[in-house]
C-alpha cells in the first residue's frame, strides 16, 4: 500500500496501490501522514520524493470508501474529513523539501497531493483533474492547497468543469513546476533538483519552507516585522556561521559531504 525507501539521504515514499490506479482510503491516508511525519523529524532525511508503482500517480479517493463514507454519521464524517485534511497538512508542513513525481492519472486528491508538493516533476502524457462535482462532490479538503497553488481565477473552472487537463495546462495554471518527455527525463531532473538540495543547508531550508507558509497570500507591509526576526534568526544561526565561513575560505560548508 505505501513503501518507504531511503538511500543517500533521501526518502522515497511509493504509493503502491497499482491495481486500483492507487486510489485514497483511510488506510493509506494515515500511512501517508505518519510516514511524512516521522520523515520530517529524521536528520539523515534530506529531501522526499513522492511517487507511485503503477499506471498512474493516483486517482484521487477509492470510491469503495467513499460509498462507506456516504453511510457514516455527521460526527463520523468529520472525523474522516479532519484526518484527510491532517495529510495534506502534513505534506506541506514537513520541514523536507517534498518533490513529487507524477506519471499518468493525477486526479482530484491525486492532484491534491502534487498541490502540497514543494516541486513537482510530471511526464507530458500525465492527466490532471478536480473531477469531484462529476460525482456530485465538492473538491473542498483539497481546496486550500489547490487555490493556494493554481489561483482562485484557474480554480474556478477546473473545479467548476471538473474536467481533464493535461501536463502543459497544469504547468500553465501553477500546478506542475517542470514537465519532460519521459519517466527517464523526469529521474534526471528529479537529481538534479535533489544535488542543488543536499548543497544547501538542512536547517535553512526547513526555516525558508515555514517562512513561506507564513508569509504567503500576506501583504508585504504586514509581514515587515515577520520576515524582520526571520532574518535576525536566520543571521545569527550556526549554519549562517559555517556557510558564509565556508565560502569565505573557498570550502565547503559541513552540510555538504566531501
Amino acid at each position: 500500500m505505501l513503501k518507504t525507501e531511503i538511500d543517500n539521504s533521501i526518502a522515497r515514499v511509493t504509493l503502491d496501490r497499482p491495481e486500483i490506479h492507487n486510489a485514497l482510503n483511510e488506510e493509506l491516508i494515515g500511512r501517508l501522514t505518519e510516514t511524512f511525519k516521522d520523515l520530517g523529524t529524521r536528520p539523515e532525511v534530506r529531501a522526499i520524493v513522492l511517487q507511485a508503482n503503477g499506471k498512474s500517480f493516483s486517482a484521487g479517493a477509492d470510491l469503495n470508501w467513499t460509498k462507506r463514507v456516504a453511510r457514516f454519521t455527521p460526527e463520523q464524517n468529520r472525523h474522516d474529513a479532519q484526518t484527510a485534511i491532517e495529510m495534506f497538512l502534513t505534506i506541506v508542513r514537513c520541514p523536507k523539501p517534498v518533490i513529487a513525481r507524477v506519471h499518468g492519472a493525477a486526479l482530484g486528491g491525486g492532484s491534491g497531493l502534487v498541490a502540497t508538493s514543494d516541486i513537482s516533476v510530471a511526464t507530458e502524457n500525465a492527466q490532471f483533474g478536480f473531477t469531484e462535482v462529476k460525482l456530485g462532490i465538492v473538491p473542498a479538503l483539497i481546496s486550500p492547497f489547490v487555490v493556494a497553488r493554481i489561483g482562485a481565477a484557474n480554480a474556478r473552472e477546473y473545479f467548476l468543469t471538473g474536467e481533464k487537463f493535461s501536463a502543459a495546462t497544469a504547468h500553465s495554471i501553477g500546478l506542475v513546476n517542470h514537465v519532460v518527455q519521459s519517466e527517464a527525463d523526469m529521474d534526471a531532473l528529479i537529481e538534479t533538483k535533489l544535488a542543488h538540495i543536499l548543497g544547501a543547508s538542512a536547517a535553512a531550508i526547513a526555516a525558508t519552507k515555514e517562512l513561506i507558509l507564513t508569509v504567503a497570500g500576506h501583504p508585504v507591509e504586514s509581514m515587515s516585522s515577520t520576515t524582520a526576526e526571520a532574518s535576525v534568526r536566520s543571521r545569527a544561526s550556526a549554519d549562517a556561521q559555517a556557510g558564509v565561513s565556508a565560502f569565505l575560505s573557498h570550502g565547503k560548508p559541513p552540510w555538504v559531504k566531501s
